[in-house]
């Protein structure tokens, strides 16, 4: 009898095992998505090194669309982004509000397919600041962001567009642009960070200082 108890057991044991084991099978984990695209320099990267990269991920086929990232030389207003794209979709405008000496916050701000949409991006994108939750320096900080951006300050630094690389090509041919920075065609939106090159950055991108005092807004 007890040989018999042990034996159910036992196979009791076994049962479980392929049970779990089928189970495993017929249900795989699905993998996680990884978001190992980006747009823009990475940090400490070398700037000339970071042009360069970014001017070999133009070209190929002409029917391909493609996320691209537009670097500018100096911030701009909401008007020039409209007139560099000159009808190419754009999808995301980046703010920085530049202080002497004090890091201020990149605001990045989706838009439609309308150009008012990008046109009223520097409104939208002062209401995002002033609805931060902050206190001390970084309330200031965000004081002065706010109401530049409101005043309808220059201060675009880059923006995202969605092209085909006929298109891509002229908008880097722009005096305002910089660089443009083209993902592969593959490239799933919300699944790639963006790293703006700022205006200062000349050698290597990293970030001022921010030891300056906040002007009042």
């Amino acid at each position: 009898m007890r040989e018999r108890t042990q034996w159910l057991v036992g196979f009791g044991v076994i049962a479980a095992f392929v049970v779990v084991l089928l189970v495993g099978i017929l249900n795989p984990p699905r993998p996680a998505a990884v978001a190992t695209d980006a747009l823009g320099p990475d940090s400490g990267e070398r700037v000339g090194g970071y042009l360069d990269r970014a001017n070999r991920t133009l070209g190929g086929s002409v029917d391909d669309q493609h996320w691209a990232l537009v670097s500018l030389h100096q911030e701009l207003t909401p008007a020039d982004v409209v007139r560099i794209a000159d009808g190419v979709r754009v999808s995301e405008v980046l703010y920085r509000v530049p202080i002497d000496r004090v890091q201020s916050p990149v605001v990045t701000v989706a838009v439609s397919a309308d150009p008012r949409s990008v046109l009223w991006s520097d409104r939208v994108a002062a209401d995002q600041v002033r609805g931060q939750v902050s206190d001390g320096r970084e309330a200031q900080v965000a004081a002065v962001v706010s109401a530049r951006l409101t005043a309808g300050c220059p201060c675009v630094v880059a923006f995202l567009v969605r092209a085909d690389n006929p298109a891509l090509q002229r908008i880097s041919q722009d005096a305002a642009v910089r660089a443009v920075e083209a993902l592969p065609a593959d490239a799933v939106f919300g699944r790639f960070s963006v790293r703006p090159l700022f205006p200062e950055q000349t050698d290597i991108a990293v970030p001022g200082p921010d030891d300056g005092p906040v002007p009042p807004a």
